[in-house]
């Protein structure tokens, strides 16, 4: 499924957040990264992203204690798991056209273009991975919308709306930077049960999630130093004030290292 984006980058990126359909949204995200070379990423922009996204009517969101947790040696259970990590990657999409869009006035006229590019560039990552995810629930008879699922992720995007380092700080550098720790495990479960196609999704995930972790950091570190901050300084200081439950370890330090997170910004802050 293709979906043309508009001719504007800011209206491009509303009508992925605004997109209702889970499918479609997916594809105008994929689509707009094969776009962007072609439009003008050095104007200011004209539209403002919603408070909220738009969303299908299923699935039905629950507290995340209520989610369902199965175990992986059953059909249900690696679904049940799939259609977790379809949710995420769902809100992964607007969250990125969400930073690019809300917060592309905010930087320089010279860093807007390479600013709306990379992130234009995770949010159809973030695109193919739902697409990916779908295909793969197919495969077990179900379909994103059949089970449950919560609304944590965007409720700590909301936390962030009015602050540009902190929805830096705590998207990638704390939410996404989780899916690094985490994801290793869940390939190498889905190896042993014999899911060789749904470790295959995952592996294509987690790469591609380093690379959305460095392109926070990297923007995080920049627009820090140009404000005349200390980054670890600041990071800290966002954490604390948005994510205070801090980062959970273990760490994959590792995964991290690729994403250039040091590990002095996110070790002492484990309470």
């Amino acid at each position: 499924m293709t979906t043309a984006p508009e001719t504007s980058w800011d209206t491009a990126l509303l009508a992925i957040i605004e997109e209702r359909d889970a499918l479609r949204k997916a594809a105008r995200a994929e689509a707009l990264l094969e776009a962007r070379a072609s439009l003008d990423l050095a104007t200011l922009p004209q539209q403002q992203p919603p408070a909220r996204p738009g969303r299908p009517e299923k699935p039905e969101l629950v507290p995340p204690q209520k989610v369902p947790r199965r175990g992986l040696g059953s059909d249900r259970g690696r679904a049940a798991l799939l259609h977790a990590l379809a949710h995420i990657e769902l809100n992964a999409i607007d969250l990125a056209a969400d930073m690019a869009l809300r917060f592309g006035v905010d930087v320089s006229a010279e860093d807007r273009p390479a600013f709306l590019s990379d992130w234009m560039q995770v949010a159809g990552e973030e695109g193919l991975h739902f697409r990916l995810l779908s295909e793969r629930l197919a495969d077990f008879g179900t379909a994103y919308g059949d089970l449950p699922a919560h609304d944590g992720l965007w409720e700590a995007a909301q936390k962030t709306s009015a602050d540009f380092l902190g929805r830096l700080a705590i998207a990638p550098m704390i939410l996404e930077a989780r899916g690094l720790d985490v994801t290793p495990g869940l390939i190498a479960k889905l190896g042993t049960v014999g899911d060789d196609a749904s470790a295959a999704v995952l592996t294509r995930i987690y790469n591609d999630e380093i690379g959305h972790v460095r392109t926070g950091v990297r923007w995080f570190t920049h627009l820090v130093q140009k404000r005349g901050d200390d980054p670890e300084a600041r990071f800290a200081q966002l954490v604390g004030q948005f994510y205070p439950s801090g980062p959970k370890p273990p760490f994959n330090v590792w995964a991290r290292d690729q994403a250039h997170l040091p590990q002095d910004w996110y070790q002492g802050l484990v309470p």
